[in-house]
């Protein structure tokens, strides 16, 4: 089941079950994990879509065990709480009435939580959760009341003390007569051989793989959380290139690599919310093999590569020969995704590189694309094209790269003229569907006018 489930089943009602599947917020708690610093963290993160064996060995707090009456250890107290025993976070949404059906309250509640003691209550801390009748002005003034208030508290004593090492863990359930198994290894030569399973199957935020346990009531016979695995969870940087392990949360990515990948800045920043990017992974976001996941057209414009590993041993494989078709890889049974490995030179004689990417949806954040973008162009300094490399989501069976569009630019100057040259070329390199999103007529369209935003932006 899911942490959600069991924090209702177990009377624990105060969290809610708004969407189940991680956009509206109304389910948020709040986990002890290591922050991007290497340190213990409050994180916000949605319990509708976790496992409850990724969390075993670790604490979580709800709206219901935050209050001054009782440390976060009692399982559940019906008694009245009187003003004064409200948390700083609490007692700022009842002054500022920033709550009215209050259903999507707890969520509020848990998510300025965890920013309180990061230091950071904000609208971006709350760019997760939705409210649908009281209105954002109260719920944001809540949280400029307690942005500068110092965090001096049993729960700011409990993070300084909280150990976030996670211990191997190995378990079984019965559920309707069935045996599931959940294993959290620490070490990649123990996920290899726990692979061998034929039901084996890798979970590691569980952002994508939460949905079919909330949605679908998907059973997993054997589950193998790749989160404590060391060599999947480090992020290397040279001045070659730069090496990010596939278990590295998007949030660590966001503030660990910032500066370094302008392209993979923007992406990261309307990639979902800060809940899900405290649990959802570079490889998981890969390894799901979406046409319309946000992050490999960043990548397939960055020239990167992944690692790979199985029983056999190591290989590498751009990402460019890694998409097989809708939902499938290269990757071989028994084989995880250790690493992505994103280069940093550039083209020889480049003057300048041009980077940037884009996310079309329906609303800014917390929304799946209709179309993403990304581009990377080195330029010399007479303005010649060195290199061109445009990568799509959402236009085709797998994220893809438009090759012909790409050989045309080579040599050609970075003018405007020869972005209209090339736009034929853009218009009919993919050939995208019509859903309840967009048209394929409007996908094309975007193919195109996206670069040529591009350009107006870097000319």
């Amino acid at each position: 089941m899911t942490l959600l489930e069991y924090l209702r089943l177990s009377g624990r009602a105060g969290t809610k079950e708004g969407c189940g599947d991680g956009d509206c917020g109304a389910c948020t708690v709040a986990l002890i994990g290591e922050g991007a610093d290497g340190q213990p963290h409050y994180q916000a993160v949605n319990s509708c879509l976790i496992p409850l064996g990724a969390v075993a060995g670790r604490q979580v707090l709800t709206a219901d065990g935050i209050t001054n009456c009782h440390l976060p250890k009692a399982a559940f107290v019906k008694e009245p709480v009187t003003a004064d025993q409200l948390h700083p976070v609490q007692a700022a949404m009842v002054e500022t009435g920033g709550s009215q059906c209050g259903y999507c309250t707890p969520g509020f509640i848990m998510s300025l939580f965890a920013a309180y003691y990061d230091g950071t209550p904000d609208d971006l801390s709350v760019e997760g959760n939705l409210c649908r009748c009281t209105g954002y002005i109260p719920i944001r003034r809540a949280a400029q009341m307690v942005a500068d208030a110092a965090a001096q508290d049993q729960f700011s004593e409990q993070l300084v003390s909280a150990s976030t090492d996670l211990v191997p863990l190995a378990y079984t359930t019965q559920n309707n007569g069935h045996s599931e198994r959940f294993y959290r290894p620490t070490q990649l030569s123990d996920v290899l051989e726990l692979l061998q399973h034929p039901d084996a199957t890798l979970v590691a935020g569980a952002t994508d793989l939460g949905l079919e346990m909330s949605w679908h009531r998907q059973q997993y016979p054997m589950l193998i959380s790749l989160e404590a695995v060391a060599e999947l969870n480090q992020i290397h940087q040279t001045d070659e290139l730069v090496e990010i392990g596939a278990a590295v949360p998007l949030s660590h990515i966001e503030t660990n690599l910032h500066g370094v990948f302008p392209s993979l800045d923007e992406m990261i920043h309307w990639f979902a919310a800060r809940q899900v990017r405290n649990r959802a992974t570079l490889g998981g976001n890969i390894g799901t093999a979406s046409p319309i996941g946000d992050l490999p057209p960043v990548l397939l414009s960055l020239d990167a590569v992944l690692k790979l590993a199985g029983s056999g041993g190591e290989r590498t494989l751009p990402l460019a020969d890694f998409f097989t078709g809708y939902r499938q890889t290269e990757l071989q049974p028994g084989e995880v995704i250790v690493s992505v490995q994103i280069p940093k030179a550039l083209t020889p004689g480049t003057d300048r590189r041009l980077s940037q990417s884009y996310k079309i949806g329906k609303r800014g954040t917390d929304d799946i694309s209709i179309v993403a973008a990304a581009f990377v162009v080195d330029v010399d300094g007479e303005n010649q094209i060195l290199q061109a490399r445009l990568g799509y989501g959402g236009v085709a069976a797998t994220p893809a790269r438009a090759i012909a569009a790409e050989e045309f630019l080579l040599g050609k100057p970075w003018t405007m003229a020869t972005v209209q040259a090339v736009k034929p070329l853009l218009q009919e390199a993919f050939t995208p569907l019509t859903d309840l999103r967009g048209s394929a007529e409007y996908r094309k369209r975007l193919v195109v006018n996206l670069f040529e935003k591009f350009f107006v932006e870097f000319s």
